[in-house]
């Protein structure tokens, strides 16, 4: 019954996406099959789920085994472009500035893109691509977000969102109707006591996807005005900050966007740690909720001399909490209502009704831990039609729930393995391992995908939380473009991703050090 449920809610959702954004068929829409994987998302409702995948089961992901993996420079860091998969064909960038696609069974490079092509300096990859009418849309460390010809990869054009330095696109992009929908961040709020903080001001864009030309932008915060000093002379500006770093998500029946915003950087004002949800033809807000009343968060904050607090906006009330929503939002049905929910680095889960920003329910996960909101929700939670699954990163230890959508309750929840940090490659290295979740949750029939710390893939079952499938990426692999790669924890910005009977993740979490002399790589698993 369970099963007949969740194939009928399954089949409802995919009734609105065609109504609401495309013809009937993938040759009248240019949409891709079911089983592949365009977008960071999977779907413009973000629901990470891959409904049509019927290769990989409960009764058989035990079989499941390495088929190849590809390696990236060791100076390039930790990898965070989670791929797409439309088709024979696997889109992925890399930290060492190249974006690439391969073949998806076994790894071979079809073509390669050097992004130091455009403009200048060197770039890196730390979004996932959307793969659409032909291109691949994505972004990069300077601002640029490229559409590239899908079947060769020559430059269809590249657009620089946002000159102000240090500006990033970490936003997936997503595709609709015509147009790319993309955020903005920046770390500007890291350069230190005596950098001029912050006039950085996160925003939306919606872009031709003929010519990357703007159609418009949403701002998160007002033109900030200097407002005094610092102690060290050094102007202040405000409000700043509230950059987009999730990917936006999509009802095609509404023609809604919802995105959620950071902490500003300083001053208060904006939409910062907000949920928005905006008019996808014209960019004016249909509603906005903000989850934390007040959060003014920049790197010194961590800092624990009195001179550096200094220079913390808000420290001594309490409010430099750095509470994110980082996560991308779920789009769904429960009960006959529409509704759009999202976790956030506080730890909460929050259930929001879609059509006017009313908070129907809220689920504490976790508690958030000195110094910001590392212990919360990070990057992104899955719904397949019946439950929605979310994972909390270094919550002590990071955990796995499945979640009534409709009302919050806790069907079960299963803790990161006690003896993550004991077995495989993390045993080595015990003064680094933590049980917590880096990545976004990632489901297909019957199974919950979720990666460690610990640097192990696991697969769980929906119906019960139980590990069904698990394999240690802390190892030494061969790579299908030469030499030797090694894994390490599992990467966020991002999580596994299940298309045509494979699963593809990238290992080697860039802010979690595991000693690694060859450099990271992405792993692609079949039967």
């Amino acid at each position: 019954m369970r099963r007949k449920r969740r194939a009928v809610a399954l089949a409802a959702a995919a009734c609105l996406l065609v109504s609401g954004a495309v013809a009937s068929g993938p040759a009248a829409s240019g949409e891709p099959p079911a089983a592949d994987w365009p977008t960071w998302t999977k779907d413009h409702l973000g629901s990470r789920h891959a409904a049509a995948e019927n290769q990989i089961t409960p009764k058989n992901v035990g079989e499941l085994k390495l088929k190849w993996a590809f390696g990236f420079p060791r100076q390039a860091g930790g990898p965070r472009s989670q791929p797409a998969v439309v088709g024979d064909t696997v889109y992925f960038g890399g930290p060492d500035g190249i974006y690439r696609a391969a073949d998806a069974k076994t790894g071979a490079v079809k073509w390669q893109f050097d992004l130091s092509t455009v403009g200048t300096g060197f770039a890196q990859v730390r979004d996932g691509a959307s793969v659409a009418e032909g291109k691949v849309f994505f972004g990069d460390s300077r601002g640029y977000l490229y559409a590239l010809d899908q079947a060769t990869g020559k430059l269809a054009w590249a657009e620089r969102i946002d000159d102000f330095p240090g500006a990033i696109l970490t936003s997936s992009p997503i595709v609709f109707q015509g147009r790319v929908y993309v955020g903005t961040s920046s770390g500007e709020n890291l350069n230190g006591k005596n950098y001029p903080c912050c006039r950085f001001r996160g925003h939306v864009d919606a872009r031709d996807i003929k010519t990357g030309k703007l159609d418009w932008r949403f701002y998160t915060v007002p033109e900030p005005k200097q407002d005094g000093t610092w102690p060290n002379g050094q102007p202040r500006y405000g409000p700043s900050g509230a950059g987009v770093w999730s990917s936006p998500t999509i009802d095609p029946s509404t023609k809604t966007l919802y995105v959620g915003t950071g902490q500003n950087y300083s001053g208060s004002g904006g939409h910062f740690d907000s949920v928005l949800a905006l008019n996808t033809e014209t960019g004016e807000p249909r509603w906005t909720r903000k989850m934390t009343d007040v959060d003014t968060w920049r790197r010194e904050c961590n800092s624990p001399t009195p001179e550096d607090q200094q220079y913390c906006p808000n420290l001594k009330d309490g409010t430099a909490l750095d509470f994110d929503l980082g996560a991308t939002a779920n789009i769904f049905t429960a009960n006959g209502r529409r509704l759009v929910g999202i976790g956030q680095k506080v730890g909460v889960y929050h259930v929001l009704d879609a059509a006017t920003g009313e908070i129907v329910w809220q689920r504490q996960l976790s508690e958030p831990m000195p110094g910001g909101g590392l212990s919360g929700i990070q990057w992104g939670s899955s719904y397949d039609g019946e439950r929605l699954y979310v994972a909390t990163y270094m919550a002590n230890p990071g955990t796995l729930f499945a979640i009534n959508p409709a009302d919050g309750h806790i069907i079960w929840k299963t803790p990161n393995p006690a003896d993550g940090c004991t077995t495989g490659g993390a045993a080595q290295y015990p003064n680094v391992c933590r049980l917590g979740h880096p990545p976004a949750v990632t489901t297909s029939p019957g199974l919950v995908w979720e990666g460690s710390m610990d640097g192990k893939l696991r697969a769980y079952s929906t119906e019960t939380g139980q590990v069904l499938w698990s394999f240690d990426t802390i190892a030494d692999f061969p790579t299908v473009n030469g030499g030797t790669g090694r894994g390490g924890a599992l990467a966020g910005g991002g999580g596994a991703v299940v298309a045509n009977g494979m699963v593809y993740v990238l290992t080697g979490d860039m802010f979690t050090n595991y000693p690694n002399d060859k450099g990271h790589v992405m792993l692609a698993f079949g039967r």
